[in-house]
């Protein structure tokens, strides 16, 4: 089906966000209108830089899940016995609407950690993440730095699927990220790889647009953590796969030299 002009504005938009960050879309109320129109000021990326550069701060610890079985999720001593404890889920709203929760699938001793952002209609239907034309790309951007699906692990910030796609409101986020960092708890990666500015947002906590978050290696409990384009703005905007290729080859680079 092919999208409407009202939706290819939306996800223009949406991409234009992840790239620039949300000062491109904040106006300031106080500002009154004029009949003199002020000259726009052309807004144009920042080359990110090829040297890749460590940042090590505080990172903001999740927040509890308001949750009767708090305390056994909490203790479960593996992936399948934390699944069997979270998969029904009622937490937030986005439960209303979901067909399969989507845990996340993958190597249980993974090296590396690939995280994305929520799932989409075909995850929503499988209960498996990035099966949809952005995993087969995922996948393929996988094999080109050598590595198969079967080897890492790969979730995302919400473990149900926003209504339309949406992205995770902040409350929502909140409320299921203490589950992905039990997760990362207990896969215990050398290597996080966030695809997306949502998934950078959520895991670390940051307000940086995409284009400054790219190229560093930031930290998550002492894990080091990059970021790249979510493989579904790649889909929409092909001329950014050469960006994400530069960023993957440095990830790569990094696993190769922690090895």
């Amino acid at each position: 089906m092919k999208s409407s002009p009202k939706q290819k504005i939306i996800e223009a938009l949406k991409d234009q966000q992840a790239i620039f960050g949300d000062d491109l879309f904040e106006e300031k109320s106080n500002l009154k209108k004029s009949k003199t129109t002020a000259p726009v000021k052309e807004i144009i990326p920042r080359e990110t830089s090829r040297r890749t550069t460590v940042v090590k701060e505080p990172i903001a610890k999740p927040v509890a899940v308001k949750n009767s079985v708090k305390g056994d999720w909490e203790k479960a001593e593996s992936l399948e016995q934390l699944n069997s404890l979270i998969c029904n889920c009622t937490n937030c709203v986005l439960h209303k609407g979901r067909n399969k929760f989507v845990f996340g699938s993958g190597n249980p001793n993974a090296d590396v950690m690939v995280i994305g952002e929520g799932p989409g209609a075909e995850e929503d239907k499988q209960g498996l993440p990035f099966v949809g034309r952005a995993g087969q790309l995922l996948t393929d951007i996988l094999k080109a730095i050598k590595f198969s699906r079967d080897e890492v692990f790969i979730g995302n910030i919400v473990k149900c699927r926003p209504p339309d796609n949406r992205t995770p409101l902040p409350e929502e986020m909140e409320t299921c990220i203490p589950y992905l960092a039990k997760q990362i708890e207990l896969i215990k990666p050398k290597l996080i790889l966030c695809l997306g500015l949502t998934a950078a947002k959520g895991l670390l906590k940051k307000k940086d647009s995409l284009t400054s978050l790219r190229g560093q290696v930031f930290e998550y409990e002492g894990i080091k953590t990059m970021v790249t384009f979510h493989p579904a703005a790649l889909l929409r905007n092909p001329n950014w796969k050469k960006d994400c290729w530069v960023d993957v080859q440095k990830f790569r680079k990094l696993y190769d030299e922690m090895q």
